[in-house]
């Protein structure tokens, strides 16, 4: 009966191996076919000046895409359209200003034609200001949200049109700090924004056949990460505190700040940003885009995982994680 039962239990497990190796097969198959006519394809990527944005134009470029890449300043478009290959056009886009947004719209729509757009990656954004929420004043949250959420629906709102026609895709770039709020001032808040519409924008969209896609990335080396930019920010924010409000912080308090977003920098932050382009690549030319893509191996096994905890235990992480105030 021992023996009987030693039998079946291997025989289980076995079998449960061998529908996982076989659902793994499947998944992979499917995760790797590609659609067919890229090079009638049209993408607009925005944000395009630097980081994601500059290599992802130009490695959807090499893909053989039809690029449209956005820019902030005429140097960044000239310093892409010297990179790239005549295919690739640049338009200039402030997704904070209306006016540049419906300019760029109808230079897509030039571009595009009658087949639509079959891509929007919405790359554009800023980090700066961060730091403690109450060091924040409420135009420093408007500043931030403008670009990252507010630009990004209004662009993704103005191309769903040439969307729909082409049955393409859109893919929002958010980041781990949308799933994990880490620091203070408009940058998670605008990133659990993006999560939120991007995932209302898909199932409305799935109607459509326009699919949506997320990628989260970790920490990486971008304008967005720069470290000078950042402190000389703080201090800035620091000095202009009310005094009581230093005193509650403590006279180390900046310094332990600051050290703590080089530590993070330095040990956590990626200069490989393929990674991140890599996601956007897939997300537009798989026949079965993912729905959520994690980049990064912080990403991977540290910050996505840790959102999945209870709130207690990530609030316990976090806080291990911040300098002491002199109050605490």
């Amino acid at each position: 009966m021992v023996l009987f039962c030693a039998d079946l239990l291997c025989c289980c497990c076995c079998c449960s191996l061998a529908v996982l190796a076989l659902v793994a097969a499947v998944w992979l198959f499917r995760d790797l076919r590609q659609i067919s006519g890229i090079h009638e394809k049209h993408v607009l990527v925005t944000g395009c000046d630097s980081g994601f944005g500059l290599l992802a134009a130009r490695q959807l470029d090499r893909r053989g895409f039809h690029v449209i890449a956005a820019c902030l300043t005429e140097p960044g478009a000239s310093r892409l359209r010297a990179a790239a290959s005549p295919r690739l056009k640049t338009l200039l886009l402030n997704v904070t200003d209306s006016a540049s947004v419906e300019s760029a719209l109808e230079r897509v729509r030039s571009e595009a034609g009658e087949r639509g757009l079959w891509g929007l990656v919405n790359n554009a954004g800023i980090s700066v200001p961060v730091g403690p929420m109450e060091w924040m004043q409420l135009e420093d949250f408007k500043k931030v949200l403008d670009v990252n959420l507010i630009g990004l629906i209004e662009v993704t709102l103005k191309c769903l049109p040439l969307l729909k026609k082409a049955r393409g895709r859109v893919v929002n770039v958010a980041s781990v700090l949308g799933r994990v709020s880490l620091i203070g001032g408009g940058y998670c808040l605008a990133k659990y924004g993006v999560e939120a519409f991007s995932d209302s924008l898909r199932r409305d969209m799935m109607h459509f056949g326009v699919k949506v896609s997320i990628i989260e990335p970790g920490f990486f080396k971008t304008q967005v990460t720069d470290l000078s930019l950042i402190e000389d920010d703080l201090k800035k924010r620091w000095s202009n505190l009310p005094a009581e409000v230093r005193r509650a912080y403590g006279d180390s308090y900046l310094q332990d700040y600051i050290k703590l977003q080089e530590f993070s920098m330095k040990t956590l932050a990626s200069s490989d940003l393929s990674k991140v382009t890599s996601c956007m690549q897939h997300a537009l030319s798989a026949r079965y885009p993912r729905t959520r893509y994690s980049a990064g191996w912080d990403a991977k096994f540290l910050w996505i995982p840790l959102s999945y905890l209870p709130t207690c235990i990530a609030d316990i992480f976090t806080n291990n994680l911040m300098p002491s105030t002199k109050e605490s």
